[in-house]
């Protein structure tokens, strides 16, 4: 089969590898649409330890079951793999499985690929009014939801007001699962005119420069969609007194916080991992029924180009949120 192969810093190889053998317990999906994330980004750039090459990356993807009693069955990946036994697994917080390993690390592939094998139970089917490319956002939008779900049950008293930083498809996917768990009032901050005008033409949300954010803007939930220590800063300046802070964003690891206001105010800070299987659940039922709305906000790009579009994605050449690459 045909995958776009990481093979170092910067370096991208769409090619020949060999095809993924599925095992008991588990299917053969041929991928119809992988979207591009920023973890994605990281490895490609050389940031992430956990991804050596060469590796096949990606890890947002929704295809069609190939043979078997499921045959022609469109599914959406859960990619998150975990253990199924342990006290996390049982108690319903599956996501912090010591044993949890997401595809795309090794040694497991990632779906940049024309076929991926992946077990039963993290898959879920996809009705036919849906997409395959939206089918692959349940991922992202996944932590998002997830992260959402946390910060409301932390929260003392109902969230009206929230500020999401960043409005790439984390962000965004947040704001879309804000809206869709009742908080009414989202505004996200995004630096990047193009994908900002994107966010309030083509996704109606409301998105501002930070320079337009007022100094003294309070917010019931702040969620952090990028994890540098510029935005922690910001999400620890606009949570109101007794607000929290949910945080997505790995993009490095210390700096930002400001722990004396956090204390004296009594904000709450949760940092977040993926989801739980039912957060994937849930998400996919949201997608499908369009609480979420249209996710029609995806940019469409062949696997072949797949280089290109990381490149692009890198300079900032790109207004969408998302890139989906279709093999």
């Amino acid at each position: 089969m045909k995958a776009l192969v990481y093979d170092g810093p910067e370096m991208l190889a769409f090619r020949d590898v060999a095809d993924p053998v599925p095992q008991v317990g588990q299917q053969l999906i041929k991928v119809l649409s992988v979207g591009i994330c920023g973890s994605d980004m990281h490895a490609f750039l050389g940031h992430d330890e956990r991804r050596p090459a060469p590796l096949i990356l990606g890890h947002e993807a929704a295809g069609e079951i190939v043979g078997g009693p499921r045959d022609g069955e469109r599914v959406t990946v859960n990619p998150l793999v975990t253990c199924g036994i342990c006290q996390a697994c049982v108690s319903g917080h599956d996501n912090l499985c010591p044993e949890r390993l997401i595809i795309s690390m090794p040694p497991r592939e990632g779906a940049f690929s024309q076929y991926l094998v992946m077990k039963d139970d993290n898959l879920v089917t996809v009705p036919d009014h849906v997409s395959s490319d939206a089918a692959s956002l349940a991922e992202p939008v996944a932590c998002g939801w997830h992260t959402v779900r946390l910060a409301k049950a932390a929260l003392s008293g109902d969230a009206k007001t929230a500020l999401v930083i960043g409005g790439g498809a984390i962000g965004l996917g947040a704001a879309l699962s804000l809206s869709a768990q009742g908080v009414a009032d989202v505004t996200i901050v995004e630096p990047n005119a193009l994908r900002r005008d994107v966010l309030n033409t083509k996704c109606q949300q409301t998105a501002i420069s930070p320079d337009d954010l007022p100094n003294d803007a309070q917010f019931d939930l702040v969620i952090d969609g990028v994890g540098y220590a510029a935005t922690r800063a910001t999400a620890s300046a606009h949570a109101c007194p007794g607000g929290v802070i949910g945080h997505i964003g790995l993009g490095e690891g210390t700096g930002g916080l400001d722990v004396r206001r956090m204390t004296l105010q009594e904000i709450t800070f949760i940092g977040t991992y993926t989801y739980t299987a039912q957060d994937f659940r849930d998400t996919a039922a949201a997608i499908f029924d369009g609480r979420l709305g249209a996710l029609d906000w995806t940019e469409e790009r062949p696997l072949s180009e797949g280089g290109q579009a990381f490149a692009d994605i890198r300079a900032g050449r790109t207004a969408a949120p998302k890139i989906i690459l279709r093999p």
